[in-house]
């Protein structure tokens, strides 16, 4: 579970990029998070995985607060960044072996898991290669077979599907599903409205910081009376994007 209460985050003393975010992602639930750019989603996503400290609120992982006990926090969360571009000078098993290290990964399991996650994601073949090589969806692979190779209960993925082959992105949607439904939280960012109406069990949408809706794709049709999402965001956003895009 992930619990957020009354977070906010500015930067240079002016900006207020996150402003009192309040919501919770129950086990068994799969959460899209959704704005426009610049909306807060990522600051919000770094101060859940503890790579930024609020100025104010608590989070909790489960069990854990984050402010008080965020490497017991961190252990149980499985986090994809929304940039893949990093330790290029790695292979993919390096960095694959580099991050099953910090979370004291057992030899027996981590072997597994790569073997497994490599053929969900047809890198086995490519294991060996520097990451400074591989295309952008490539390095994408990797990220989320790092992320999940110590078998975190709570999913965090930042855009984790940009960048993946049809193929991929399928297998890892179903992954998530199958995740949340043995019991675990996923909360993932997404610029796709068809995924998140898909794929999710509720949606936050977040302006300018702040929280404008959480709940269902149904209740958010019920309350714009409209079917369609993209007509729905581009009346939340004031038509800031004119793409179908979120």
């Amino acid at each position: 579970m992930i619990e957020i209460s009354n977070i906010s985050k500015t930067y240079n003393g002016t900006v207020k990029a996150v402003d009192d975010l309040s919501f919770t992602v129950k086990d068994g639930e799969i959460v899209g998070f959704i704005g426009p750019n610049g909306a807060g989603k990522t600051t919000t996503i770094k101060m859940l995985t503890g790579i930024l400290r609020p100025d104010g609120g608590t989070i909790r992982i489960n069990d854990y607060d984050m402010g008080k006990d965020s490497m017991a926090a961190k252990g149980i969360i499985g986090y994809i960044s929304d940039n893949p571009d990093m330790f290029l000078k790695l292979t993919g098993l390096e960095f694959i072996q580099f991050m099953a290290d910090i979370y004291r990964v057992p030899e027996e399991e981590r072997k597994d898991r790569i073997e497994r996650f490599a053929q969900v994601f047809d890198m086995q073949d490519n294991l060996g290669e520097r990451l400074q090589s591989y295309s952008h969806g490539m390095r994408q692979k990797i990220m989320v077979i790092a992320a999940l190779v110590h078998d975190p209960a709570v999913w965090i993925l930042d855009e984790p599907m940009v960048g993946l082959d049809p193929k991929s992105a399928y297998n890892l949607k179903q992954m998530m599903r199958e995740h949340a439904s043995a019991g675990n939280s996923v909360l993932f960012s997404t610029h796709v409205l068809e995924v998140a109406e898909k794929l999710c069990d509720r949606v936050i949408i977040i302006l300018h910081g702040k929280k404008h809706f959480f709940g269902t794709i149904e209740e958010l049709k019920e309350q714009y009376k409209m079917d369609d999402l993209e007509k729905i965001f581009l009346e939340i956003t004031g038509d800031e994007e004119h793409d179908n895009t979120v």
